[in-house]
């Protein structure tokens, strides 16, 4: 089976090409930098790290970037990684597509270990949250809110493989971790996404328990 890397990325110029390096020596497929309308050197720096750029002219949250990312391509599975992403080694991102190619899972997420607390602890209280994935893409593409559920993807993606009984298999990310929002935007402007971020997944929940409840 045939693998694509996804990499939605907004205004993540300092960390993009380190992300890109590592999923294309890891030689599990090509990689596309999804750039959601980014106004600072993100596709620059992602193309000259050899990945290919879906420029996005309007911003489509990351839900809508990595659903448009998808739909360009034609791989049978998609790896999905953060663009923002500190101490990813190719030895990761095979980690996380073999399981799908041994047939022994319908989906493997991600798990920080060993790296900065803030973000392993994160992820270990809400690990549906956890952004580095792999799945066949048109497993990705059948779920219904994709598009429409912006930070809350992971969420969207972790309640479908949930109720289709997927087996989920976590992969252990030893050294891997991610530029938090307030050291990227500043204290107040990145706790201003990071509510936004909240806000978003909390719709997403709202949205899903609502139409358990209708069906």
């Amino acid at each position: 089976m045939r693998a694509v890397v996804l990499i939605p990325a907004l205004n993540e110029a300092n960390t993009v090409a380190a992300v890109v390096r590592a999923a294309r020596s890891a030689a599990v497929g090509e990689v596309l930098v999804i750039d959601d309308g980014s106004d600072d050197a993100t596709a620059a720096h992602a193309k000259a790290a050899g990945a290919k750029v879906l420029r996005l002219e309007q911003n489509l949250g990351k839900g809508g970037a990595l659903l448009a990312g998808a739909r360009q391509r034609s791989e049978e599975l998609v790896i999905l990684l953060d663009a923002d992403l500190v101490g990813l080694r190719p030895a990761h991102v095979r980690a996380l597509v073999r399981p799908l190619l041994h047939g022994e899972a319908e989906m493997t997420r991600g798990v920080f270990e060993g790296g900065r607390w803030m973000t392993t602890l994160a992820q270990r209280l809400m690990p549906v949250l956890n952004g580095q994935r792999a799945l066949r893409r048109e497993d990705l593409l059948a779920i219904e809110d994709v598009a429409e559920s912006g930070y809350g993807v992971e969420l969207a993606i972790s309640e479908h493989a949930r109720a289709a009984n997927w087996r989920t298999v976590d992969v252990p990310l030893r050294g891997v971790s991610q530029v938090m929002k307030e050291e990227k935007l500043g204290a107040v402007r990145g706790a201003s996404v990071r509510l936004r971020m909240y806000l978003s997944i909390f719709a997403t929940l709202f949205r899903r328990t609502l139409n358990r409840r209708r069906g």
